[in-house]
């Protein structure tokens, strides 16, 4: 994900304390558990992404310079289907199951409720920052939880638009935003919450894990680093290269389960790099930063940090490399011929920079992925079944995609997350509703000739 350096910026006070001690009370009153509550608010919830539809994409827009194409695509759409899906499957997903039982129990009950948590602290992240925000948000709800939400301030839009709009559709008792930044989410963390939500950088990710520990609150931890791409000589080139080319510099690059880094060898690097020269022209034009389908970085700080990684590797630059500050404009750009030691393989890049490692064989790609953090994804791109199965046995990271990068996403049976260093826990799907619920078991003898 980010780099999870918390912004210094002040936004509006909230008055914390108060805010989550409410959405307890309602909680302990039993106002979140009814399914015909969950329902509800999961409807309105729906009425407010469709009613500020356009709302949506201009916050979207104002924050990240993003296409409307894109925005609805990765956020909007996105959202109102998961909900849909949500809604549907409600009743299903919250009903006791009843597991298989032995000879010895063939009499009793044996059930597994799906329980609440209770007061649930969702913090969002500013790259999707309603995405990645709204859509646990309504896992919550759909388990029975209350719920306290914490927008991104670096994407100020976006948070303004949740804390103006959520209020008017969902019960304020139960669910709740807080704005700010760094200050308030220390203040937060303060509190006792039945589970933690977070999405943003491995740095904050530890700070919020050693806060839960306080109360040994349950976590889920959507983080990121540097996902890794294999290339070999048997799959089409020109294929490959948009679809791993898409996946990089759609939101420049600011995605958690964007390509990183590119694996490959020497000759399957050049044939890239002379397809992707043609579809970057063909995609943006002459001047990519005319282009209309090109976001920008989202703050000063963040392109400083990109421009020193550039800065770094400039002589190795074959596609792009150019950068406007005042705009924090960066163009999609390429670097080849990269060494394991070069400073852009150090930590996630997050932003249009794609290196590429040179390296002989699968093995040794293997051999390279190993001896770094276990990354949130894995893209593989091979027609070799041996090689396809090698790289899926031999290496651990939090999902894989075959021939494609990011359409993982959209499937909602898989759940989504990352191990290691690149988070705990998941969600998407029913996976969602599950990260917020405990499978509270019980045993229910039923009477015997003996009595109960």
């Amino acid at each position: 994900m980010t780099l999870g350096v918390l912004s210094t910026s002040k936004p509006k006070p909230a008055n914390i304390n108060e805010a989550v001690q409410k959405a307890r009370d309602a909680f302990n009153r039993g106002v979140t558990k009814p399914i015909e509550w969950r329902r509800q608010q999961l409807k309105n919830l729906l009425r407010m992404y469709k009613e500020n539809y356009n709302a949506m994409v201009d916050v979207l827009q104002k924050d990240l310079r993003r296409s409307k194409t894109e925005a609805i695509l990765l956020e909007v759409d996105y959202l109102i289907n998961d909900l849909a899906n949500t809604l549907h499957n409600l009743d299903e997903w919250a009903k006791p199951t009843r597991p298989s039982k032995g000879i010895v129990n063939i009499l009793d009950d044996v059930v597994i409720f799906n329980d609440p948590y209770g007061v649930v602290l969702i913090i969002g992240a500013w790259n999707y920052p309603l995405q990645l925000l709204l859509l646990p948000v309504s896992g919550a709800i759909a388990a029975g939880n209350a719920v306290i939400m914490k927008p991104s301030e670096l994407a100020p839009a976006t948070a303004k638009f949740i804390a103006e709009t959520v209020p008017k559709y969902l019960d304020n008792d139960a669910i709740a935003v807080v704005e700010g930044g760094p200050e308030e989410t220390t203040e937060l963390l303060k509190n006792r919450f039945d589970y933690i939500f977070y999405t943003g950088g491995t740095n904050v990710g530890k700070i919020v894990y050693a806060a839960a520990t306080k109360y040994l609150t349950p976590v889920t931890l959507e983080l990121g680093g540097k996902s890794p791409v294999y290339i070999d000589n048997t799959v089409d080139m020109e294929v490959t290269t948009k679809r791993i080319l898409w996946g990089k510099f759609v939101n420049v690059g600011q995605t958690c389960i964007a390509p990183d880094y590119i694996l490959c060898t020497k000759e399957v690097q050049n044939k890239f790099i002379e397809h992707a020269k043609k579809i970057l022209k063909e995609w943006y034009g002459e001047d990519p930063q005319k282009s209309p389908d090109l976001c920008r970085i989202i703050t000063s700080r963040h392109f400083s940090r990109l421009q020193s990684l550039l800065d770094a590797s400039k002589d190795k630059v074959v596609i792009g490399g150019k950068t406007d500050a005042q705009d924090k404009y960066i163009s999609p750009t390429i670097v080849a011929n990269v060494s394991p030691d070069d400073k852009i393989m150090e930590d996630e890049i997050f932003g249009p920079i794609l290196p590429i490692v040179p390296i002989e064989n699968a093995y040794e790609a293997i051999k390279f992925i190993n001896a770094r953090e276990k990354p949130l994804v894995l893209y593989v791109f091979t027609l070799n079944a041996n090689v396809r199965q090698s790289i899926t046995d031999n290496t651990s990271s939090g999902g894989m995609c075959i021939n494609d990068v990011m359409m993982q996403m959209g499937v909602d049976t898989l759940p989504f997350g990352g191990v290691g260093h690149s988070g705990m826990g998941a969600y998407h799907g029913k996976t969602t509703f599950d990260t917020f619920v405990h499978k509270k078991s019980c045993l229910w003898p039923l009477p015997t000739l003996f009595g109960c």
